[in-house]
């Protein structure tokens, strides 16, 4: 049996005849940059999220970088993130002039540990961002109430956890602005990249959405120093059609890996993903620890098992960061789990006996002896 990490195929094809008549519709229209399609996805994805405002972008990256500069976050400040993330977190932070702070992660759900946070600021700390990785979301209430303490932003990297609730709140609500990315393996994926910032701050969402217009206020009138980080039509007609079908996909997603959980629950040398009891994930991965990562990983692959790896170095010991002066052991739980953990196959189209074929075979590559 061949099980992929992802297949796009089988999550778009059910859906084609709409995607097609969408696409037509945008091209009919000439609404290519902008435009009604956008505006209507920006309508649709802030209902679903339960905020009054979204601003389609052109990607993550830009959907974490503006709500910085519409913060006002510059040269000299310090922004306070995870390093158990995407380059893009921290990128973003230093497109603004600013420099990334990283906190080390908590154990159990390799989110932020905010019991880390406090000690990490400083007088030039102007934000935190925290990562909600794997499709869970971070532990917000503390990471809130700190910000609050110290005068902080706080921006939700919810890039991978598009619908998963806190408390009952959701992703990218809790704080003053949340990112969203829709890059297509995301679970909700544009047909190429698009992004989006969610706010409750009207103020903050014109100011977004003057800047990812080159800072105009109206055409050919420049406000600001701004960038272009339009959002496309096409992937707005494409996502609005696939944004009606999420929560069905989140479910299944929920139900796989209560699967991979049961199967996997005697296990003795496979460490499961932690749920917090805080809320519900979205399982955008399923990642699991294991001894001999690399040997796992190429025996499911003679299996016909497709696997990733997110993310084999942590950010703060990227080299384009050296120069920020970690080392290693500075971070030591994000550096210990970044070298065991490996992501099983994790769509909503796997089934029942794709799950159980993964296990099996990653229950033999587990207790195959290392070779000397």
């Amino acid at each position: 049996m061949k099980v992929p990490f992802l297949d796009l195929q089988a999550h778009h094809a059910p859906h084609l005849p709409e995607f097609e008549e969408a696409i037509r519709g945008v091209i009919s229209s000439g609404a290519f940059a902008g435009g009604p399609y956008v505006a209507a996805f920006e309508k649709e994805f802030a209902a679903f999220c339960h905020t009054p405002c979204a601003v389609g972008v052109g990607n993550g990256t830009d959907a974490l970088w503006l709500p910085l500069l519409a913060f006002g976050v510059g040269p000299g400040d310090e922004v306070i993130t995870s390093p158990a993330t995407f380059m893009a977190t921290a990128e973003a932070v230093s497109y603004c002039g600013a420099k990334p702070i990283f906190v080390d992660i908590d154990e159990r759900t390799y989110t932020i540990d905010p019991s880390l946070i406090e000690a990490a600021i400083t007088p030039r700390t102007r934000a935190i961002i925290p990562v909600h990785l794997h499709g869970q979301i971070a532990d917000m209430d503390p990471i809130l109430a700190i910000a609050r303490r110290h005068g902080l932003f706080v921006i939700e990297d919810s890039c991978q956890a598009h619908g998963a609730d806190y408390r009952g709140r959701r992703a990218g609500t809790m704080g003053d602005a949340g990112a969203f990315s829709f890059y297509p393996g995301k679970n909700l994926g544009a047909f190429g990249e698009a992004g989006a910032v969610v706010t409750h701050n009207q103020e903050v969402a014109d100011r977004i959405m003057t800047l990812r217009e080159h800072g105009q206020s109206r055409k050919y009138y420049h406000s600001m120093v701004g960038w272009n980080c339009r959002m496309d039509g096409i992937q707005a007609a494409v996502l609005s059609i696939k944004l009606r079908h999420l929560e069905h996909s989140n479910r299944r997603r929920r139900e796989h890996a209560a699967l991979y959980n049961q199967l996997l629950a005697e296990v003795e040398e496979v460490i499961r993903p932690t749920e917090a009891a805080s809320g519900h994930s979205v399982y955008h991965i399923y990642a699991v620890r294991v001894a001999d990562r690399d040997g796992v990983m190429s025996r499911l692959g003679e299996a016909g098992i497709g696997t990733g790896i997110h993310y084999p170095v942590p950010v703060h010991l990227q080299e384009a960061y050296r120069d920020l002066g970690y080392r290693e052991g500075d971070l030591p739980i994000a550096e210990r789990v970044s070298s065991e953990l490996l992501s099983l196959p994790m769509f909503p189209e796997l089934t029942e006996d794709q799950i159980r074929y993964v296990v099996d075979q990653l229950k033999a590559a587990v207790r195959t002896p290392v070779a000397a």
